[in-house]
């Protein structure tokens, strides 16, 4: 049986979440691209394009398709075909198909509705948007603020009528940090040193101790190396050791400790070997495509 949402429930919702997200538009990469990616793409997506649509690309999405349709009109989601397939009842027309994947939800549908009536703009995800000056907020209580980055939390916080947590004594301050950059709690004696220093850059002074330990990159490097499924066996009935696995280990540990750029971390394992006049180490960072050997 097809569970179909009517119109009058697509309207409904529309007003639900107009009022609740007051003001702020849907923006494309946020809001939009995650329900594409998960439900459409796989079809119309940049490795197949199905009807000849391409939700990944801005230009396919508005273009005539092989139907002489088009998925999105913008300013015109009762002209855009994509809102009829992903409302409509009938099990042939439907999108995804019911053999394909799960309906949408009536929010999400609501979400691409929204989108299109305000003119289905398409945005870059921040992490690949041009850095750009931005002037720091303006703020009620400019005594909590310490520096300009204070001015962003502050003006959130303000805005959702909320006050600043407490200053946490040095103690505590102590633990969280350690706790935070190497994942080790401080030595009785290093809670002591630091509770009697007195000076402005205290905070400062222990905050780069903790970075300058090796024990931050051993802190840091194990999520990497969970994604990559380090081990130092091979699991399984056997679990036969992997007797130079360490030798990768130490390799993340010690690029994430001298701060090696990400770009550069990546390419290293990927294709280190491949790189001119690559290194012994370059050529040790590709041992990342057998961790899952």
């Amino acid at each position: 049986m097809v569970h179909c949402f009517t119109k009058k429930h697509i309207s409904f919702l529309s007003i639900f979440l107009t009022l609740h997200i007051g003001a702020a538009e849907i923006d494309f990469a946020r809001d939009i691209q995650p329900i594409f990616a998960e439900n459409c793409t796989t079809c119309h997506g940049p490795d197949k394009q199905k009807a000849g649509l391409n939700l990944t690309d801005k230009k396919s999405a508005r273009a005539e398709l092989k139907s002489g349709k088009r998925a999105v009109v913008p300013g015109n989601p009762d002209g855009s075909e994509i809102i009829y397939r992903l409302s409509t009842d009938d099990a042939d027309d439907l999108m995804p198909p019911p053999d394909h994947g799960k309906r949408l939800k009536p929010v999400q549908i609501t979400l691409i509705r929204q989108w299109i009536t305000e003119g289905a703009p398409w945005s870059r995800h921040w992490a690949y948007r041009p850095l750009n000056q931005v002037t720091p907020p303006e703020v009620k209580t400019g005594a909590w603020i310490r520096n300009e980055i204070d001015r962003f939390v502050l003006a959130k916080l303000e805005a959702n009528k909320l006050q600043p947590s407490p200053l946490a004594e040095r103690n505590t301050l102590i633990k969280r940090l350690s706790y935070d950059l190497i994942g080790l709690p401080p030595t009785p004696g290093e809670v002591e040193a630091f509770v009697n220093d007195k000076s402005s850059e205290a905070n400062n002074k222990l905050t780069g101790r903790l970075l300058a330990s090796r024990h931050f990159g051993e802190r840091w490097g194990r999520h990497w190396l969970d994604k990559a499924r380090y081990a130092d066996s091979d699991g399984y009935e056997k679990d036969n050791p992997r007797m130079n696995a360490w030798r990768y280990r130490d390799w993340v540990i010690n690029s994430i400790n001298a701060d090696l750029p990400f770009d550069q971390f990546t390419i290293e394992q990927l294709a280190g070997d491949l790189l001119p006049n690559a290194t012994d180490l370059q050529k040790l960072a590709t041992a990342f495509n057998r961790q899952t050997l």
